[in-house]
């Protein structure tokens, strides 16, 4: 092994063990293009968030992870937890392949009523569900090579077992069979998985998460196609005096701004059959940057997602080299409709409030040809949260840059009536030609006034407009750390707020 890769491994086992200061954390934390408010690994390969599980006060996140390499190879699942969603601690990892494959995307869920057995009486178990990748099975030309298996804990969630009856759910001849999403179903009393088989999902139900019985199919038919469907997730929202059912559906390709996205359906689940509401395909993100997204099981009433930021399209050669990968800021869903229609909307979760810092709000602020932000921009060391609503809804453009005169563009298009993000001039796109683009959302209110939250951090930006229910996540490269802010109208639009924030690094 080369010395700076050892160096590395060495650093990666002392984070995850804790054998490492806080003041070496931080300096780990610094790296060029490294999220200073989002969560990504200490080092090495991320991609999906898996189990995610709110047990305790206590949010757990798992990984896919592949811990001896900054690119995808045989998936463990790597684990941190926080208790306000916001800070995270780095765990050891959690699950290990073994001789039934690869440990790929999966969930987590609280057995309150111990029905596995796994606990003694009264003790509650925590339990993974997740899919056994055969690579063997695979190169034998076999279809049966993805199962689905569990694990357990008894501590909480700090150390896991396997279940030794893997796996609990056999491959019926299904190539593409994976990411189960697990939850309780209390109006018939059984557990629920979600799958993801080949272009559609299936339902099954259990009692006791070993033995499952198949409910019904979805979506053959219905919604995008470009790719196999993957990491599903089905969770019911109060939405006035009712309640409606939501089915979130990941494609590896195919979304509307080239490769990977998540898709969702929103319509009424009986603990059989998901029945939509309409036909048409909604996403959940325009931006090229939001995938395999999933929620937190065990949260009550609010429903919070997470997804990872980035796209199948290049995650392997973006230039990053100690980690790979970062999640987007976990985020609220709820349901708004427009007309007769029903759409999410995604914000930011109020515990994102606890590193917001003293803001600069302005009134009734003008903005004809350019308002220059840059002072505000240069404290924030370019992790920033910029805010307005306008009764206006004109051409505006936010417009972030470097002395390099890369820049990043957000705006709105008033003749088109969409929104975008372009990154052809952000920085660095050598490593691949699907990167440098500019991405465009329709935009789905059809309200006369506005508003737009945006999140800046040192590699991504997350937009959020009309209230959630337009969003576009985006990573970018420049050479060097943007440091100029302007909004740019050439038509003027006047802001009635406009609120300037810096947002402090999570790592400290």
């Amino acid at each position: 092994m080369h010395t700076k890769n050892l160096l590395i491994l060495s650093l990666y086992l002392l984070i995850i063990t804790g054998c490492i200061t806080k003041k070496s954390i931080s300096t780990a934390y610094k790296e060029q293009y490294r999220p200073q408010f989002h969560f990504s690994p200490p080092a090495k390969w991320m991609n999906d968030p898996n189990g995610m599980l709110f047990y305790k006060g206590t949010y757990h996140l798992f990984y896919q992870h592949y811990p001896e390499s900054n690119v995808w190879g045989p998936m463990h699942w790597g684990h941190a937890t926080s208790t306000d969603l916001v800070h995270w601690k780095n765990k050891p990892i959690a699950l290990f392949p073994d001789s039934l494959g690869y440990i790929f995307s999966g969930s987590a869920v609280a057995d309150m009523n111990n029905t596995t057995g796994f606990a003694k009486k009264g003790e509650v178990p925590l339990i993974a569900i997740f899919t056994h990748h055969s690579v063997e099975l695979q190169k034998e030309g076999r279809n049966d090579f993805e199962n689905q298996s569990l694990a357990y804990s008894l501590d909480d969630g700090e150390t896991w077992n396997k279940y030794s009856g893997n796996p609990v759910l056999k491959n019926p001849g299904i190539k593409d069979y994976r990411d189960p999403k697990v939850m309780w179903y209390e109006a018939q009393k059984k557990w629920i998985m979600t799958l993801a088989t080949s272009d559609h999902i299936t339902f099954y139900s259990s009692t006791d998460l070993k033995n499952w019985t198949k409910e019904s199919e979805f979506g053959r038919d219905l919604g995008a196609h470009g790719g196999v469907w993957e990491c599903p997730d089905l969770f019911p929202i109060d939405f006035e005096d009712e309640q409606k059912w939501v089915l979130l559906v990941s494609v590896g390709t195919g979304a509307p701004n080239g490769g990977s996205a998540v898709q969702y359906f929103i319509g009424d689940f009986n603990g059989k059959t998901f029945t939509p509401t309409d036909k048409k395909t909604k996403w959940i993100d325009y931006g090229t940057d939001n995938y395999a997204g999933v929620t937190w099981s065990n949260t009550g009433k609010r429903n919070i997602f997470m997804g990872w930021m980035s796209n199948l399209q290049y995650a392997m050669v973006v230039p990053t080299v100690i980690w790979r990968s970062a999640m987007t800021t976990p985020r609220e869903l709820s349901i708004k409709t427009v007309g007769q229609e029903f759409f999410l909307t995604s914000k930011p979760v109020r515990e994102l409030n606890k590193v917001i810092r003293k803001s600069e709000l302005s009134k009734n602020v003008k903005v004809l040809d350019t308002l220059d932000l840059t002072s505000s921009f240069e404290k924030s060391n370019a992790q920033i949260q910029l805010k307005f609503n306008s009764n206006q809804l004109k051409d505006y453009r936010i417009i972030l840059s470097n002395n390099l005169n890369e820049q990043l563009i957000i705006g709105y298009d008033q003749k088109e009536n969409q929104y975008y993000i372009d990154r052809r001039n952000a920085g660095d796109y050598s490593f691949s030609k699907k990167f440098g683009t500019k991405q465009i959302a329709p935009r789905l209110s059809n309200s006369d006034s506005t508003d737009i939250n945006l999140l800046i951090d040192l590699a991504s930006v997350e937009f959020f407009s009309d209230g959630g229910l337009n969003v576009m996540t985006s990573i970018f490269f420049p050479t060097k750390p943007f440091s100029r802010l302007q909004i740019q109208s050439a038509n003027g639009i006047v802001l009635q707020s406009l609120t300037c924030s810096s947002i402090k690094r999570i790592w400290n």
